[in-house]
């Protein structure tokens, strides 16, 4: 059996421990997941269809059909093709029948959505998440090893990011450095490379500008990248030439909260414990109205994808699992401070994927 056999298997078994009679699958990270194909997303729908007791059916534009044969799992799906003039969704109804409960993933279009519930009246849609985030949360050997490889990029991407001038430099301009040190060291391409330098550092998703970078000021770096399919994704706060006033206690801080939340990381509890833990740090130290997102995201085929670590979340941790632990905090007008690493729940405890240091670096 193939990997993409074995998780189509789980997600059928998925299916039917939700109690639905099928799951519709669109263009997008959980095509991929599934299947290895990965058409792009346009108005004629691609649907990959699963349901308990059925082969797999992936519903496809004719124009496209060669393509979906000669991907990986080609030979293993039934496909069924639909011309340019005639109702992708009727055909999509044939294939469902009599399916009365049906999830759909999150990257469905609506206007295929719409079409859907239009040639079904009779079913009921609802959320394929819950059912596809619990696939994909726990990643196996090969994700893993894609994972620590972008994890290794990145930190050498912040080692050599450190060692060139930010002082006098525009925002962009060592964005742009960021950008390129991620491609030269194995990544694809750059995703995102927030550089947030002074006041700006206080906002978390900051775009970075033509601001010009000053002594004292302190410059969030988030980056990260593709790497064989998966995604890197690191922040480090630096300062330059000297810390502003008010910054060493705050950056101490946010590093104690986020070793304290890896450092609990382990088998069998919820996600949103990790969140309270990183939280009480810095609540007690008097910034918590200053901590304003939460503590990490799940990542994989995509940046951000389940568990999240927040209140609410009630994901048990299990070997396998990666995610983001990321506590921050934001004085508005003057700095702010984020430290970010990717972890890994391990048999019995954490693995870090990012290795570069937690501790304070001064730039020139």
């Amino acid at each position: 059996m193939t990997v993409h056999e074995e998780r189509i298997a789980r997600a059928r078994a998925e299916i039917e421990r939700h109690e639905l009679d099928a799951l519709v699958v669109a263009p997008s990270p959980d095509l991929v997941y599934l299947t290895g194909y990965d058409p792009i997303p346009f108005e004629r729908p691609t649907l990959l269809v699963l349901r308990p007791g059925a082969d797999p059916v992936l519903l496809v534009p004719e124009l496209e059909r060669p393509l979906a044969a000669a991907s990986s799992m080609g030979e293993r799906l039934e496909l069924v093709a639909w011309r340019d003039g005639s109702d992708p969704y009727g055909a999509a109804a044939s294939i469902l029948g009599e399916s009365a409960r049906i999830a759909v993933v999150d990257r469905l279009w609506a206007s295929h959505l719409l079409g859907l519930q239009e040639a079904l009246p009779g079913a009921s849609f609802t959320a394929g998440s819950p059912l596809m985030g619990r696939l994909r949360a726990v990643k196996d050997t090969q994700e893993l090893e894609a994972l620590r490889r972008a994890g290794r990029a990145a930190d050498e991407t912040f080692r050599q990011i450190v060692e060139l001038s930010f002082q006098g430099r525009s925002e962009e301009d060592v964005a742009d450095d960021l950008a390129n040190l991620l491609v030269r060291n194995g990544h694809l391409r750059a995703e995102f490379t927030i550089v947030a330098s002074g006041p700006n550092s206080a906002s978390p998703h900051h775009d970075p500008g033509g601001r010009t970078i000053l002594p004292r000021d302190a410059v969030v770096m988030d980056f990260g990248g593709e790497l064989g399919g998966y995604y890197s994704d690191t922040t480090r706060t630096v300062v330059v030439v000297e810390p502003p006033e008010g910054f060493e206690p705050a950056y101490e801080v946010v590093r104690e909260a986020q070793a304290a939340a890896v450092d609990a990381v382990r088998p069998g509890i919820e996600t949103q414990d990790l969140d309270r833990i990183a939280r009480s740090t810095i609540e007690g130290a008097g910034y918590g109205d200053r901590f304003i997102h939460r503590t990490g995201h799940g990542i994989g085929l995509e940046v951000h994808e389940p568990p999240y670590l927040v209140e609410g979340d009630h994901t048990i941790l299990a070997p396998g699992m990666t995610f983001s632990v990321e506590p921050g905090v934001y004085l508005e007008g003057r700095f702010g401070i984020r430290i970010e690493d990717i972890v890994v729940v391990t048999e019995d405890g954490v693995e870090r994927l990012n290795r570069s240091t937690r501790d304070l670096r001064v730039v020139g």
